[in-house]
């Protein structure tokens, strides 16, 4: 899956992006991964650093095949409708996909199968809230914000684990 880099606050995981895609090394509201590494080995217990070293433990398991769900607590913002359909992305078992309308009709939206679209890719927690999982009606994978490439990468990993 590549590097992938957490930024926590308190209360959970804030945002989840691959390669170099936060831009800040030191993030204003919390830690990432590394930086909760750190902290922990200089004596600082905060509860972001717990967080990201937990979710760096969690997305590590899952990578290799040994973890299906997550258990880090999440800090997220977004929209109600964006909210309403992550928490159906959560539902999602693991090795399985649903369609963007599929998911449209969860949330009770039947038409809102492009606005389920705009939702997954402003998701801030990609593969802790599985975006990956949803694809288009016709079988194809549809989008993903971290390119299409990863996004089969990581149903793979999934199918070859299920």
């Amino acid at each position: 899956m590549g590097r992938i880099t957490v930024r926590c606050s308190n209360r959970g995981v804030r945002k989840i992006a691959f390669g170099a895609g936060l831009k800040s090394p030191k993030p204003r509201n919390g830690y990432s991964a590394a930086q909760g590494a750190v902290l922990a080995a200089n004596g600082q217990r905060t509860k972001a650093a717990k967080w990201a070293r937990q979710a760096k433990k969690e997305l590590t398991a899952y990578a290799s095949g040994r973890r299906k769900k997550f258990t880090v607590p999440l800090d997220l913002a977004g929209t109600a409708f964006q909210k309403k359909v992550w928490k159906a992305l959560l539902a999602i078992p693991y090795g399985e996909t649903r369609s963007y309308g599929e998911i449209a009709r969860q949330v009770g939206n039947p038409k809102a199968a492009r606005a389920v679209g705009m939702a997954n890719h402003q998701n801030p927690v990609a593969i802790v809230v599985p975006c990956h999982r949803v694809i288009a009606s016709d079988g194809r994978l549809g989008g993903y914000a971290a390119g299409l490439q990863r996004k089969s990468d990581i149903l793979e990993i999934e199918k070859g684990h299920a």
